[in-house]
């Protein structure tokens, strides 16, 4: 009987070694998790995303930030918040008078727009308004603030167990009044069937209006949720205006059905 040469039986056995370790490697499970996914299997579920380890919810409503002060006068700013993102935003107190004028009526428009594009309050300063673009950075911030306060567990907004959110809150802007001395034009927020905010959109500037225009504007604002209705009193030294924003406020809240 013929004997199998050496070197045959060696290459042989080398091949069938070979063959057995590719067979091993083609029935490993694949351990590569898109790979398990690919095939049918189920991927290793993900780590949940806590609301807390990013930035704080926003609150659903309108919002007014705190009064920033300029050397050329106030900014505020405020904001309309929809489904967690900032919907508008808009100056309800900007520098006026003389060439504030102008410059307001061009930045404010552009910071409103930035505002709603950048989602926070890192905008960019405009060019020439560098006083109003920081003070409405301030506000901006506050009311951004007070909209993630509003957004927070254990807040009273619905779902948390507490009362009437800022979703119900609705902001409502009533006619435009012309006085002797400018227009006067209020805008209301009402939650609950009650107004929580008022404020002058339009109100007479320039000159001496501008001082009383600021002692009154505030005072009126302040009578006007006291009383949950148009029957305040006017601010001495400010019939025209007074009549002007009574007129306006009660057609805000003819508007809201109140």
């Amino acid at each position: 009987m013929r004997k199998s040469h050496p070197v045959r039986r060696a290459v042989l056995a080398t091949a069938a070694t070979v063959s057995g370790i590719v067979l091993l490697l083609s029935l490993k499970p694949a351990s590569d998790p898109g790979s398990a996914a690919a095939a049918g299997g189920a991927a290793p579920p993900a780590a949940a995303q806590s609301p807390q380890g990013g930035a704080q919810p926003i609150g659903n409503g309108t919002v007014t930030g705190d009064a920033a002060r300029t050397q050329y006068g106030a900014v505020q700013v405020r904001l309309t918040v929809s489904g967690g993102k900032i919907t508008k935003a808009e100056a309800v107190q900007a520098p006026a008078g003389g060439q504030s004028d102008r410059i307001t009526s061009d930045a404010v428009p552009r910071l409103n727009r930035a505002a709603v594009a950048a989602q926070s309050a890192e905008i960019d300063a405009v060019s020439g308004a560098t006083y109003t673009s920081s003070g409405y950075k301030k506000s901006l911030q506050s009311a951004l603030d007070k909209a993630r306060a509003a957004g927070s567990p254990g807040s009273s907004a619905p779902g948390n167990g507490g009362g009437a959110g800022s979703a119900e809150a609705r902001t409502v802007t009533g006619d435009v009044v012309r006085t002797q001395y400018g227009p006067v034009q209020v805008r209301i927020t009402v939650s609950g069937g009650r107004i929580t905010a008022a404020e002058a959109v339009q109100a007479p500037t320039g000159g001496q209006s501008d001082r009383i225009t600021s002692d009154a504007v505030p005072k009126l604002n302040q009578a006007a949720v006291a009383a949950g209705d148009a029957e305040i009193d006017a601010v001495s030294g400010a019939t025209y205006t007074s009549a002007g924003y009574e007129q306006s406020l009660q057609s805000a809240l003819d508007r809201a059905g109140g």
